[in-house]
C-alpha cells in the first residue's frame, strides 16, 4: 500500500481508463458561486416538479455536509454518443426529421447509465483502497444531491455551456459524469475555462425556448423535463413544439460546434437496444405494458413508467402526419384506463381533425 498521494494522483487517469472512463479529475468541495446560482434558480421556481432539487437544503452545494469528512471529489466522464451508420444508431438529425418515428434522446438508447457508471466507479474506488488502505468515500451517479456539473468543471473535465450542459474541448458534450466523494486529500486539478465565446447556437435551437439566457434554463419548458420529470399533463401550448420527441431532447447539443470532437462510446452497453433509434410511433404506441417493461428492462426509459410513455407518444402522434396508421393508433386508446393518456389522445385527434378541416 502507498500513502504517496501525489504518486497516486498520477496513476488515476490510467486507473480510470482501465474502468472505461474517458477522463478523470479531482477538485475540492468549494461551490460558493454555484450555490448562489442554484438558490436563485430555485427561488424562481424554474425546477418545476423536481422538488428533490430543493429538499436537501445546503447539502447539494456542500459535499462535506452530504458526506461528513469529504475533502475531495473525483469526477469522471464516460462517452455515450452511439456510433452512427450501418452498425450503429440512426442519424439523429434524420430521426428528428422523420415525423412518423419516435425520437429518443441519444443517452437513453442503450443500457441505463446509472448502473454502468456506478459499477465502474465502485471498481475504481476499490483499486484506490488497494493502494492506500481504508478510506471514507461514497459513489454518486446522478443518484443524490450532488452539484455534479459544477464539480466536474472544477475538476477540469469541461465547462458549463450556455445550454447548461458540460462541454469538453476534446469530447464535446455527449458524455455521462459520476463522482466519488472521499476524505482522501489528493492533489486537485485546475478548473476548466469556458470556450463558448460568442456562439449562441444552442439557444435558438431549443424547440420550446427553455434556454432563456446564456447559462439560464427554465426546466418547466425543457422537453427533457416535460417528457421525463413531469408527471401530469404536458402544457397544451407546448405540445406542438415537442414534435416527435418522446423521451428527452438533444437539439441544443446537436447544434453545438464542439460536438464535432465527440467520440463514439466505447462501452458496449451504450449500443442501441430494441431499435429505439428508428421505431415508428404507431408501433411504439401499440406496446402493451408487459412489452414496455420487457423492452425497457435495464434502460433509463423505464423510470417514466408506461403511462407517461403513452402520454408522450400520443403527443408525438398528434404532431405526426394524418395517416390512417397514426389516426387508428390514437383511436385504439380512446378508452385507455388512464385519464392522462385519454386526455392526450383526444388532443392529438383534435389536432388531426383541425388540420383536415383547414
Amino acid at each position: 500500500m502507498t500513502t504517496d498521494l501525489a504518486s497516486l494522483k498520477q496513476e488515476l487517469a490510467a486507473l480510470a481508463a482501465g474502468r472505461g472512463f474517458d477522463a478523470l479529475g479531482v477538485t475540492d468541495v468549494a461551490l460558493g458561486t454555484d450555490a448562489a446560482h442554484l438558490e436563485r434558480w430555485l427561488a424562481q421556481g424554474r425546477h418545476g416538479e423536481m422538488g428533490y432539487m430543493a429538499k436537501h437544503g445546503t447539502r447539494r452545494t456542500r459535499p462535506d455536509e452530504l458526506i461528513p469528512g469529504t475533502v475531495r471529489v473525483l469526477s469522471a466522464r464516460m462517452n455515450y454518443w452511439p456510433a452512427q451508420g450501418r452498425d450503429g444508431a440512426r442519424d439523429a438529425a434524420e430521426a428528428l426529421s422523420d415525423p412518423d418515428s419516435g425520437y429518443v434522446s441519444r443517452y437513453a438508447l442503450g443500457r441505463d447509465y446509472h448502473k454502468v457508471l456506478r459499477h465502474a466507479l465502485q471498481g475504481l474506488a476499490d483499486e484506490i483502497v488497494e493502494r492506500v488502505g481504508p478510506m471514507g468515500y461514497r459513489v454518486f451517479v446522478d443518484s443524490g444531491p450532488v452539484l455534479e456539473k459544477a464539480l466536474a468543471r472544477n475538476a477540469g473535465l469541461g465547462w458549463i455551456g450556455k445550454h447548461t450542459n458540460l462541454i469538453a474541448r476534446d469530447a464535446g458534450s455527449w458524455f455521462f459524469i459520476g463522482e466519488i466523494l472521499t476524505d482522501l486529500p489528493l492533489p486537485v486539478d485546475a478548473p476548466a475555462s469556458a470556450h463558448c465565446g460568442t456562439c449562441t447556437a444552442c439557444m435558438p435551437a431549443c424547440p420550446t425556448g427553455a434556454i432563456t439566457a446564456p447559462g439560464q434554463l427554465d426546466a418547466r419548458r425543457c422537453i427533457s423535463y416535460l417528457t421525463i420529470e413531469l408527471s401530469g399533463s404536458i402544457p397544451v401550448e407546448l405540445r406542438r413544439m415537442l414534435g416527435n420527441r418522446i423521451y428527452g431532447c438533444d437539439d441544443c447539443q446537436l447544434v453545438c460546434p464542439w460536438n464535432k470532437f465527440a467520440r463514439a462510446a466505447a462501452h458496449p452497453d451504450f449500443k442501441v437496444r430494441h431499435r429505439l433509434d428508428a421505431s415508428k410511433l404507431a408501433e411504439l404506441f401499440g406496446w402493451t405494458e408487459q412489452e414496455f417493461l420487457e423492452r425497457t428492462e435495464g434502460s433509463a426509459i423505464r423510470r417514466i413508467g408506461y403511462e407517461r410513455w403513452l402520454r408522450n407518444i400520443a403527443v408525438a402522434l398528434g404532431n405526426a402526419p394524418s395517416t390512417a396508421e397514426n389516426i387508428d393508433a390514437l383511436k385504439s386508446r380512446l378508452d385507455d384506463p388512464s385519464s392522462l393518456v385519454r386526455e392526450h389522445v383526444q388532443w392529438a385527434l383534435a389536432e388531426h381533425a383541425g388540420r383536415a378541416a383547414a
